[in-house]
């Protein structure tokens, strides 16, 4: 691995509108220049996955189009297309370098399932340690909208923690985080180190930047504050500028790092599952008693804590946990179903349930650590 620095393990995010041209189809010139900078990283040891975006970009020309398609069954179609074609010049240009592609397709609910979850995770693994480059985006051609990441920015973010990534670059069309909207401010500086994602930086944050992406820097910060909470550090960096890619790893390009200062909790695998990927099937309102014991005793939920019970479940489903005024503490996985949880309120002592937590502190993830966005 790398001998001069601490990094291996980088995730590469490229948005569409740095990957085409004016007239909005794929540039070569532009995927090779990501491409050369990409092997010299693999040449220096490190470990890469590219999340890549431009499939709809890449195929709607194949598909008649005369301009990208703007309804849902066109853009699917044109991805079909687009992600066959993009994979092929991605491969052609790795490996005349060496090196060899592989194509990953994912879905929000590949994350939601912690079995699938477990699997990309393992199969992403193995790829990276037999020197191949992952290269993920989006299924959209079987995506519905209620499952859809919604830009590549999360999905790269999300793709980070699943491999414990030391480093996640995006890099798009702009310089960075500004602290104003340059595009209507002169005088817009732009911001080098950022430590917190505080609610100051989250209002300037617009929409989509360019008519050919759809993610802004409002989904870029919110791609960051999610590998911040993994302990990640990201860049965000105009994708034009040269050598980009290296210069961002070792700290040396213009834009934007985020640093987390210090995670107030260093969570493992299931936790980030918990905290990022899982839907919570239903909610447990909980007493002060049994919120002290959470939060301030770090002790796992007992059944006299419990005074409501909201949706059905079963045993080994994610729940959030509030607290009297509504106020949701964080998520966990329950031990029992909800109507076990029922019987339980009443018959506490009773043998037959086996052990009397409802919740163990290890399988519960706190608001107050992490955002969680589930």
């Amino acid at each position: 691995m790398t001998s001069n620095t601490e990094l291996q393990r980088i995730v590469i995010k490229i948005g569409s509108s740095s990957l085409t041209s004016r007239h909005g189809e794929i540039s070569h010139k532009k995927l090779e220049k990501l491409a050369d900078e990409i092997v010299k990283l693999k040449d220096l040891g490190y470990e890469v996955v590219l999340v890549s975006s431009g499939a709809i970009a890449a195929g709607y020309r194949r598909l008649g189009c005369l301009k990208r398609p703007q309804s849902l069954p066109e853009k699917q179609a044109a991805a079909s297309i687009g992600q066959g074609l993009l994979m092929e010049s991605y491969s052609k240009l790795f490996l005349s370098n060496g090196y060899v592609a592989s194509q990953i397709l994912i879905t929000r609910s590949d994350f939601l399932d912690e079995d699938r979850y477990k699997n990309m995770r393992n199969t992403l693994n193995v790829l990276l340690e037999r020197g191949i480059i992952p290269i993920v985006n989006e299924n959209d051609t079987v995506t519905i909208d209620r499952l859809k990441f919604g830009d590549n920015d999360t999905l790269s973010a999300k793709v980070a923690g699943l491999i414990d990534a030391d480093q996640l670059v995006i890099l798009s069309d702009i310089d960075g985080l500004y602290d104003a909207d340059p595009s209507k401010h002169l005088h817009a500086a732009l911001v080098e180190h950022v430590n917190e994602i505080t609610p100051e930086i989250e209002a300037t944050a617009g929409g989509s930047g360019s008519s050919v992406g759809t993610g802004g820097m409002k989904s870029k910060i919110e791609a960051v504050k999610i590998a911040m909470a993994s302990g990640i550090t990201t860049f965000l960096g105009n994708a034009s500028k040269k050598n980009i890619v290296v210069d961002a790893v070792n700290r040396k390009a213009r834009g934007t790092y985020f640093t987390a200062e210090a995670p107030s909790i260093n969570l493992n695998q299931r936790k980030k599952w918990i905290a990022f990927h899982s839907r919570p099937a239903g909610e447990i309102i909980i007493n002060h008693q049994a919120k002290s014991r959470i939060l301030e005793e770090h002790k796992s939920l007992l059944p006299s804590g419990i005074q409501y019970i909201n949706g059905q479940f079963e045993k080994g489903a994610v729940i959030r946990i509030k607290d009297e005024t509504g106020y949701e503490l964080g998520c966990g996985v329950v031990n029992y179903s909800n109507e076990e949880l029922l019987q339980l309120q009443t018959h506490e002592t009773d043998s037959s349930f086996g052990q009397p937590y409802v919740m163990d502190i290890s399988q519960f993830v706190c608001h107050l650590d992490v955002p969680i966005t589930v």
